[in-house]
């Protein structure tokens, strides 16, 4: 009788944990206020010169509605601070469509930046992962475009970051719950189980580590009379190492990088958007001329990266060059 007794208690535990739990699953992992901050890498371009890629930092927060058992709703605001991009620090506002699937979470969003030169759509795609009842890690890439006397300008992000969740998951309170409504269970005392001998297996020599040779990357280096002074335009003098160039490229699988640099005469600023146009020259040669555009990334370096003495005629002839880097493809 006693046992029956038991059995029909420890059912009821068992059928009041279920139903909390089954009202719990309702809220997601990702209802809420939260805030946070984020790391990212900012690219900028200003029609088809690209510049340098800067590191910035950001902070965003926002509050998450669940729609359906996993379709999420929200709203983000979000400060980047990437002063040295063609558009300044950004501020703005999105509205965020997550799916939830447990802890994960991918999501887009959609809204607008403001700041000079004005306000721009903006817009996203991004996953986010709750490793801790409060707090998750995301990675996401954003991006944002207005045209400016005729020239587009544009922004892309690749930010990673956390989030604080300001509060928890119901699902934790339906666990708690359970434990408190749940009676203790006396199990049969065991009996006691001899361990088996250990069995002792023979230990292979660990084999040799044989390290390959790292091959030399192959470089490519334009400079002199291959560029119009002060220009990005490819000149006549260019097409005997272009065509070098183009040959390796199309026999080969590895991609290139593409790095356009200059003398340190002139303002840094004005030296790098021509460094990073002359870099984008070359990109645009070799894919008019059949390399995929997705094998190629450029930069420019400006004057910071010297091989003469800027002091010389002959040194600053040096500096003012644009190298193409074959490197592995990933």
């Amino acid at each position: 009788m006693k046992e029956i007794t038991m059995k029909k208690s420890m059912m009821s535990v068992a059928v009041s944990a279920a139903l909390l739990s089954m009202s719990a699953v309702q809220a997601s992992e990702f209802k809420g206020a939260y805030a946070g901050l984020n790391a990212g890498v900012n690219h900028s371009k200003i029609g088809t010169i690209s510049a340098a890629n800067k590191f910035y930092p950001g902070l965003q927060a926002g509050y998450n509605w669940d729609m359906t058992s996993n379709v999420l709703l929200g709203v983000e605001g979000f400060v980047d601070g990437h002063s040295k991009s063609v558009t300044g620090k950004d501020a703005g506002i999105d509205a965020k469509l997550g799916y939830t699937m447990g802890k994960f979470m991918p999501y887009a969003r959609l809204g607008a930046a403001a700041t000079t030169p004005g306000t721009r759509v903006h817009g996203g795609l991004g996953l986010e992962y709750k490793f801790a009842p409060s707090w998750s890690a995301l990675a996401e890439v954003t991006a944002d475009m207005k045209k400016v006397n005729g020239l587009a300008q544009r922004n892309t992000n690749f930010a990673i970051g956390v989030n604080y969740y300001y509060d928890k998951p119901a699902v934790a309170a339906a666990v708690v719950a359970a434990a408190v409504v749940a009676a203790p269970v006396i199990a049969k005392k065991a009996e006691p189980v001899a361990a088996p001998a250990p069995v002792v297996a023979p230990v292979a020599a660990p084999a040799p580590v044989v390290v390959a040779p790292v091959a030399a990357a192959k470089v490519f280096t334009l400079k002199g009379t291959n560029f119009a002074t002060s220009s990005a335009k490819l000149m006549p003098a260019a097409s005997a190492q272009m065509a070098e160039v183009l040959e390796y490229a199309k026999n080969s699988k590895e991609n290139f990088n593409v790095v356009g640099h200059t003398d340190s005469r002139g303002s840094e600023k004005k030296n790098q958007v021509l460094s990073a146009a002359r870099a984008a020259s070359v990109k645009a040669y070799l894919v008019a001329h059949g390399v995929a555009a997705s094998r190629i990334t450029t930069s420019g370096a400006a004057s910071t990266k010297p091989v003469g003495d800027n002091k010389t005629d002959a040194g600053r002839a040096a500096n003012r060059r644009v190298e193409v880097t074959a490197v592995a493809a990933k």
